[in-house]
């Protein structure tokens, strides 16, 4: 008798490498479009039958969307935050959730450090002043911005990725303090830098760097309090999600030059809807969530949501459980 492979449903198209992991073990079907997230009521069909699901961060994963799912073993994200799934309610179900930390980090570093230079370099804007033919000469204050080097950097959150940024700015000579739960006294000594208080952290940096997850205590941590307690000639970035920075207080801070650029990979609302007010600023540099797109890093995350999906449809304890407490032996 030939057994029956378990059933997987995939809500984008994804690299080939990802795929072929998960067609060795799984019968599978696919949202095949790589620019389209899947409608919500296709989802809803299509999971049915399924013993795991390989979700992206625009699927919300909810009461709702379990209900129509009653085999669901498995949701493996790719992504490494999960703030688009009900983790306590998968856990209630016996259901693993599952993400992709580390192999994104660096890329993401790369990312937040060109903001961070895009934005006091007024990169962007200066390439719209060129291509609008608005260049006629070389002018001594002409779309003149701030330094980099030597400048005070401000972490919010020294996780994995808040500490490779850390470690990117020794190359510009910066000082860098960082705000956190916790202390990270092996960092400090390694990278030279300093803990302090969050209020503390934006009244001294020149740059504030965000990377914490999405959670009650982090929405909205950034506002107009803690921008007014920001530089006039600072920049914010958040590379993080959008929800952590109250964005309409933003809005109000850069319009008013309270602060005077920042650097944005991450919305409210993504995508980003065309009446957002921040698309009339030209002090602010705006890019599509694409903190960990490079090929490598894109294809890596891919084929660790597909192992972490195969590896609990195995009966197998995955590389990357959100909710360890979900892996019991007597799995659905």
């Amino acid at each position: 008798m030939i057994p029956i492979k378990p059933r997987a449903y995939v809500t984008r198209k994804i690299p080939s490498e990802a795929l072929d992991i998960i067609a060795a073990s799984c019968d599978y079907r696919i949202w095949d479009s790589e620019g389209e997230p899947i409608p919500r009521d296709v989802l809803e069909a299509e999971i049915g039958d399924v013993d795991g699901v390989l979700t992206l961060l625009t699927e919300r994963v909810d009461r709702h969307l379990l209900d129509a799912a009653p085999r669901l073993k498995v949701v493996a994200n790719m992504a490494v935050g999960y703030d688009n799934i009900d983790v306590a309610e998968c856990t209630r179900r016996g259901i693993v959730v599952t993400n992709t930390p580390g192999v994104l980090t660096e890329t993401t570093a790369d990312l937040a450090f060109a903001l961070i230079l895009a934005a006091a370099r007024r990169v962007t804007e200066a390439e719209r002043y060129l291509r609008q033919g608005q260049w006629k000469t070389w002018s001594p204050m002409l779309l003149t911005g701030v330094d980099v080097h030597g400048a005070t950097l401000g972490i919010v959150g020294l996780g994995r990725i808040g500490e490779a940024v850390a470690r990117r700015a020794r190359g510009f000579s910066m000082r860098v303090l960082y705000a956190n739960r916790s202390a990270r006294p092996e960092v400090e000594a390694a990278l030279g830098i300093e803990r302090r208080g969050l209020d503390e952290l934006l009244k001294s940096s020149d740059f504030v760097s965000i990377h914490v997850p999405l959670n009650d205590s982090t929405r909205h941590l950034i506002g107009e309090r803690e921008l007014n307690l920001m530089k006039p000639t600072a920049v914010l970035v958040n590379t993080s999600r959008g929800p952590v920075v109250n964005e309409r207080d933003l809005y109000r801070a850069l319009k008013d030059r309270r602060i005077f650029a920042a650097g944005l990979d991450v919305f409210d609302t993504e995508p980003i809807r065309s009446d957002n007010p921040l698309l009339e600023l030209d002090n602010v540099v705006l890019l599509p969530h694409i903190g960990s797109a490079s090929i490598a890093t894109r294809t890596q995350m891919a084929v660790m949501a597909a192992r972490n999906l195969t590896q609990v449809l195995a009966g197998q304890t995955p590389q990357n459980p959100v909710n360890p407490e979900a892996l019991v032996d007597d799995r659905k």
